[in-house]
């Protein structure tokens, strides 16, 4: 079946505009804004919600990625080659996406309402920011849409069919755009908002995901305050001690 010009624009150029500005957008980050290569934590103006959000969204979205890197960049030949049959593996991706989705969906909630609500974190945010979380928010809340209407409540559908083949072409350089012209209308928008949110990513606080932070369980203690103020050595015998106070007349 020959793609209309359509389907070659969504599903051809648009995929691939994306993962260009996401490859050079990487490079031109790290060379003109190194020191911005942070996540930009606020932690110390505000923890309660943090605490409970950051976590929730964090772990979801690690099992929510490793779920797509299964479903579209693994062939269901090959999961069947392993003894996971349609059924077990339809199953166990239902319920453990679902789960995972909420758990993100629960968190990105709570991470976007303490940067509304919380006085000391509004100033925070940039513009980065409000383009970054209603994205991220939109195609989170897309894939559950799309899996709760077709694969739980509704008859099921195989993405691996389409979508997947459509995914594995784009990298393949060989595109497939009817594996996806013919997907419901919720798992092609869920395809779209992926796209532009990687094409968003090396702009956001995203890229230190990037940034293993290997010495973070090593790293020693930062002292913010002492508790008790530290003793201080006795002078010598026969010696004066330096004074600290600055001499009169000279501007602090």
């Amino acid at each position: 079946m020959n793609a209309s010009a359509a389907d070659l624009l969504l599903w051809v150029a648009v995929p691939y505009v994306c993962f260009a500005v996401f490859a050079v957008g990487h490079v031109w980050r790290y060379r003109q804004d190194q020191f911005g290569w942070t996540s930009r934590t606020s932690q110390l103006l505000e923890h309660r919600w943090l605490r409970w959000g950051s976590p929730l969204f964090h772990l979801g979205a690690f099992m929510v990625i490793g779920g797509h890197v299964v479903g579209l960049a693994v062939p269901a030949s090959w999961t069947e080659a392993v003894g996971i049959d349609e059924h077990t593996y339809h199953n166990v991706a239902v319920w453990a996406g679902s789960v995972a989705g909420v758990a993100m969906v629960v968190g990105l909630g709570m991470l976007s309402a303490r940067r509304l609500l919380a006085p000391r974190i509004r100033p925070t945010t940039d513009r980065s920011d409000k383009v970054l979380f209603p994205l991220l928010a939109a195609t989170v809340l897309l894939g559950i849409a799309a899996t709760a209407a077709h694969n739980v409540l509704g008859e099921g559908y195989d993405y691996r069919s389409t979508l997947s083949v459509w995914f594995r072409g784009l990298f393949a350089l060989t595109p497939k755009p009817e594996a996806i012209s013919g997907a419901p209308l919720l798992f092609q928008l869920h395809a779209l908002t992926a796209c532009l949110l990687f094409a968003a990513w090396p702009f956001t606080r995203l890229v230190h995901v990037w940034s293993a932070p290997i010495g973070y369980l090593i790293r020693p203690y930062v002292v913010y305050r002492r508790r008790t103020g530290r003793p201080v050595a006795a002078a010598a015998p026969g010696t004066r001690r330096r004074s600290r106070t600055r001499p009169s007349g000279r501007a602090a």
